[in-house]
């Protein structure tokens, strides 16, 4: 992996609220970052307004991908994994990607959001401490919903078959349950609620149904929403974002289990 990592590059987009929490010191993929930057990797994080629309931070990463001639790699957590489907939807951004993994990401939307959507006043609650915390006006919040996931994906679903036909894409999803330990346990009753309204398993945000991208190349194991790129009890961001690089880069591999994984 190391050799295959030398003098690549690769970007991360982070999720919702990314980078307030870099500001507030709690960078969740730091360690990801410096582990890429150990092993020679020409790594750094795309600048997001990470509260902004889908389309116009897909604009971003395809700039950030087309800034340099050689290929990267994109590694994308949670919204980020929606806005780097979007960005390589542009064949001239496409041409500069190598691979792209995504970890948690809601294509097909969350019904969390569906119930802030529901709840103006949660929603105007919102945006102000979005406003006030000097991260964007929290207009995104919409194209998470579900019905705005299934419209785009239904819109665009040639192009993203085409996508995935020619570029390696490979998604990891996760479901959270009862033998959680540590953080992750803060998500169990996100994903008692969500396995409720019918959802099925998933990690207290995103159901394993929404994160596995028709096309692309699938694995689910056991975690909270962000077991699989923050440290933690129980947790281990750098062999999954190992594990998940190595698989992505060399499509014949047999699959290694990842922590905890699902039956298949």
């Amino acid at each position: 992996m190391a050799a295959a990592l030398r003098g690549q590059r690769v970007l991360l987009a982070y999720g919702l609220l990314g980078e307030g929490m870099v500001r507030l010191g709690f960078d969740y993929m730091a360690g990801q970052l410096r582990w890429l930057q150990a092993a020679g990797a020409a790594a750094s994080v795309v600048a997001l307004p990470t509260t902004a629309r889908i389309a116009d931070n897909a604009a971003r990463i395809a700039a950030a991908l087309q800034a340099e001639e050689r290929p990267a790699l994109l590694v994308a957590h949670s919204k980020g994994g929606l806005e780097s489907l979007a960005a390589l939807l542009d064949p001239a951004a496409a041409r500069h990607c190598r691979g792209l993994l995504t970890l948690q990401s809601p294509f097909y939307g969350s019904p969390v959001a569906d119930a802030v959507l529901a709840r103006p006043w949660l929603q105007r609650g919102l945006a102000t401490l979005v406003q006030l915390a000097g991260l964007g006006a929290g207009e995104g919040l919409e194209d998470l919903s579900t019905a705005a996931r299934h419209r785009w994906m239904q819109e665009n679903a040639a192009a993203v078959a085409a996508l995935t036909a020619n570029l390696p894409v490979l998604c990891i999803g996760s479901a959270v349950g009862e033998e959680a330990v540590g953080p992750d346990r803060r998500y169990l009753a996100l994903a008692r609620w969500m396995e409720g309204e019918g959802q099925g398993p998933n990690d207290g945000l995103v159901s394993v149904a929404s994160a596995l991208l028709p096309g692309a190349r699938h694995r689910v194991v056991r975690a909270g929403h962000r077991g699989l790129v923050s440290a933690g009890r129980g947790r281990d961001p750098i062999g999954v974002l190992e594990w998940g690089l190595t698989a992505l880069l060399s499509p014949a591999l047999r699959p290694e289990a990842l922590p905890g994984p699902l039956p298949a």
